[in-house]
């Protein structure tokens, strides 16, 4: 792929990934809700955070082609 298009076909895997990411995420709510605060805040911070793991991969391949960072 050429640097124009892994851009957007990038963006879109990013925008695709949260909404799949944003709907299992929901399932979970209800079940998580049931739980006292102090187990329920940990999986919220948790949840929050664990959409931001396969950033850095799909960023590096969308600036150099490679899904490794280079040597």
């Amino acid at each position: 792929m050429t640097p124009t298009s892994r851009k957007p076909a990038g963006v879109l895997a990013i925008v695709l990934g949260l909404i799949v990411y944003a709907g299992v995420v929901s399932r979970l709510l209800g079940p998580i809700g049931q739980l006292p605060w102090y187990g329920a805040v940990p999986l919220y911070l948790v949840l929050g955070c664990l959409w931001l793991l396969p950033l850095k991969p799909l960023l590096q391949w969308m600036e150099t082609g490679s899904w490794r960072a280079p040597r």
